[in-house]
């Protein structure tokens, strides 16, 4: 039996997963989101709220139970935020506070947990962190969000170093980028003042001229890194280049 642990699968890239995750057989898909739009006999919904910090460790101690069965077990942190696209001076400190929960605190609760309770069985074992490419340049008014895909990076990098020095076999952690893919913060970037976030009319046209990907397409491409770890070495991946 294949396990996958999929984080904001009530839409977008995290639906779009657990859906392909489905396709196949002998899968078990075990969605974490606050709402629930996925019906399946092979589904589980665990609804959580991933930014209330304080209690996720103990609820993720809960989510990783005990799987004799398994022959690969997936752990996608899929789920994040842009936050508030304004400049620094600008932003208030709940709305800093809530996106690093989210988008890094959270998937690194996740990923302790879930070494910690998959490291010395036999099965395959892969994280994969669902990354940007801004993580590698700064966007004004997207302070939080290019640092805490940044962040996410480093701790995939850490993360597989460490498996690597403790000498764990056919665990791989990732750090996947998604590309520009049609999801409700795409149509959340289109909304905002451009006295915040100079390259609005770039993002507006992404939309006019169909230049998203669909989310549907990006999942099949993670789906490919999945179904080939040993084709993909490095622990920061970019779909758009598969």
């Amino acid at each position: 039996m294949q396990y996958y642990f999929i984080t904001g699968t009530s839409r977008g890239i995290g639906k779009a997963l657990a859906e392909r995750a489905l396709q196949e057989e002998n899968v078990q898909v075990i969605g974490v989101s606050r709402q629930q739009s996925i019906e399946h006999e092979r589904y589980s919904h665990h609804s959580l709220d991933l930014s209330d910090v304080g209690n996720l460790g103990s609820k993720a101690e809960a989510l990783f139970t005990e799987l004799s069965d398994a022959e690969r077990i997936v752990l996608i942190n899929n789920a994040g935020t842009l936050g508030d696209v304004k400049y620094f001076g600008s932003i208030a400190d709940d709305k800093i506070d809530q996106l690093f929960s989210l988008n890094v605190t959270a998937p690194a609760i996740l990923m302790n947990h879930f070494i910690r309770a998959y490291q010395t069985i036999k099965a395959e074992r892969i994280i994969i962190n669902i990354s940007s490419g801004v993580s590698q340049y700064p966007v004004d008014g997207w302070s939080g969000y290019c640092a805490s895909k940044a962040a996410l990076d480093m701790l995939s990098e850490v993360a597989a170093l460490e498996l690597e020095k403790q000498g764990v076999r056919n665990f791989r952690v990732y750090a996947v980028a998604p590309g520009i893919v049609d999801t409700q913060m795409q149509t959340n970037i289109r909304d905002v003042d451009e006295r915040n976030f100079s390259r609005l009319e770039k993002f507006k046209d992404y939309k006019d001229s169909g230049a998203l990907d669909d989310p549907t397409q990006t999942a099949e491409k993670y789906f490919y890194l999945i179904n080939h770890p040993d084709k993909f070495l490095e622990v920061r991946q970019d779909v758009r280049g598969f």
